[in-house]
Order: C-alpha cells, then sequence, then structure tokens
C-alpha cells in the first residue's frame, strides 16, 4: 500500500460522513464564539467580575481590535470582497452544480463565518462611534456574541441536515 492511499483512507473525501469534519466543524463555532472580535469572551467576564487593571486591559485591547478591524476593512476590503465573492462562487460550483462533497463541506464551513465577519465589522463600528466605556464594551460584545451563537447554531443545523441529506442518498444510491 502506498502512502497517497493511506492518507486518502485515513482523510476521508466524504466529508458529511468523515468524524473530522464535525470535529472541526464544533471548533470552529466554539472558537469563533470565544474570540469575539478577536477578544476572549472570558476577559469581558472578568472585567465586569473584578475590574482595576483587568478593565483598563479590556479597554485596551477592544480599542486596538476595533482599530485593527476597521483598518483593514477599510485599506483593503474592496479586493477582500472581490476575492471572497471568487471563493464562495467557486466553491458553490464545484460542490453543488457538480455535486463535490468536498467542496459542498468547506462552503457549508466557511461561509457562515462570512456572516460573522460582516456581524463584527457592524460591532466595530459601533464601538468605534461611541466612548469605550466598560458598561457599552461589554454590552456590545455581548450582543455580537450573541448573534455569532444564533449564526452558528443555524449554520450547524442546516450543515447537519445537508450532510444526512448526503449520507442517506449516497447509501441509497451506493
Amino acid at each position: 500500500m502506498d502512502w497517497y492511499s493511506s492518507i486518502f483512507e485515513v482523510i476521508d473525501m466524504r466529508s458529511f460522513s468523515n468524524l473530522w469534519f464535525w470535529i472541526v466543524l464544533a471548533v470552529v463555532w466554539s472558537s469563533a464564539s470565544h474570540w469575539v472580535m478577536g477578544i476572549p469572551y472570558d476577559l469581558v467576564v472578568r472585567a465586569r467580575r473584578i475590574g482595576g487593571q483587568v478593565e483598563i486591559d479590556l479597554l485596551d485591547i477592544v480599542r486596538i481590535h476595533t482599530n485593527r478591524i476597521l483598518l483593514i476593512v477599510d485599506m483593503s476590503g474592496t479586493i477582500l470582497l472581490a476575492f471572497g465573492c471568487f471563493l464562495f462562487t467557486g466553491l458553490a460550483t464545484l460542490g453543488f452544480y457538480y455535486g463535490v462533497e468536498f467542496a459542498q463541506a468547506v462552503f457549508l464551513l466557511l461561509f457562515p463565518l462570512t456572516l460573522v465577519l460582516v456581524v463584527n465589522i457592524v460591532h466595530a463600528r459601533r464601538l468605534r462611534r461611541q466612548e469605550l466605556t466598560l458598561e457599552s464594551v461589554s454590552k456590545t460584545i455581548a450582543r455580537c456574541r450573541l448573534y455569532t451563537q444564533i449564526i452558528g447554531m443555524i449554520s450547524i443545523l442546516v450543515t447537519s441536515f445537508w450532510g444526512m441529506y448526503q449520507n442517506i442518498s449516497i447509501g441509497v444510491l451506493g
């Protein structure tokens, strides 16, 4: 047995029947829910509970990440949007028109993250317009986290239904 076939035996390209895909899906949404706008949510909770230096650290990191996100969007947002449209059009065409299951899986994994990115940009703009206080920052980040979790739940539901449909249809046909 050569190494090429053993690698593809371990990493099954039929993504929806592969345990690794579901592990990656869970880790991606868990991380997206914890790292809101690049800020760990436990820092927000600690700043509310403890205050003092942790609160100052939170406000500093929020200011830094807000400025960073908005600088990237303002400087190269159009190029990133064009690249994203190209990538997702290619994945959707390969996956749903030509039936490549790996492209379907990557599309269902990455496309909802673009919605989370839009939510992060909207909340970063909101944070820039207001004075950074612990109350306003924690409220905005909590709302951003809630929207991220809602997008994640819908994404996991849709991906699960589509994966079950693919596994059942391949099981019936194959």
